[in-house]
């Protein structure tokens, strides 16, 4: 088992654009779980069951593994994820020695643009872009399977 320390953040500015190193296109979805996340996700050529739940308002336990792509899509489409799957796209920025995760959200979340850092503690240091906008990780609103249940377009 593993543990997730992430912080979420908006962004300020299109700065970062200019430091991209890959972008991976994702399509992920959720099953019902009352205390925590289940999903299956695509990210590129590969495939994830990824199942989570909170430790604290940073961090979470996450329990990942790999499966077939073709299974992931499937149940995507069988009737298992009732909603469609999230559409982004993340693009990977090295800062100060940190990689930073951004997801720009498509589809239903549209407009949506959110960057993530992962830590090796809750109270790690870090630098912070001058792209870096408000930080949104105890806005539960955020996270991803609320953005499955709850689109930013209908906000």
């Amino acid at each position: 088992m593993e543990t997730e320390i992430e912080r979420k953040f908006l962004l300020a500015g299109e700065e970062w654009r200019n430091d991209v190193n890959c972008e991976i296109p994702i399509r992920q979805a959720y099953f019902e779980m009352s205390n925590g996340s289940f999903r299956v996700r695509t990210s590129a050529d590969k495939a994830f069951f990824t199942i989570k739940s909170k430790i604290s308002s940073l961090s979470r336990r996450e329990f990942e593994y790999e499966i077939p792509v073709c299974d992931a899509e499937e149940m995507m489409t069988c009737g298992l994820c009732l909603l469609p799957p999230i559409e982004k796209v993340r693009h990977i920025v090295i800062y100060s020695g940190k990689k930073w995760e951004i997801d720009v959200f498509h589809a239903l979340n549209e407009g949506l643009i959110v960057a993530e850092i992962e830590l090796e503690s809750e109270d790690e240091q870090f630098d912070r872009p001058p792209w870096l906008g408000a930080e949104v990780t105890e806005l539960p609103q955020y996270l991803n399977s609320s953005l499955y249940r709850h689109p930013f377009k209908c906000w």
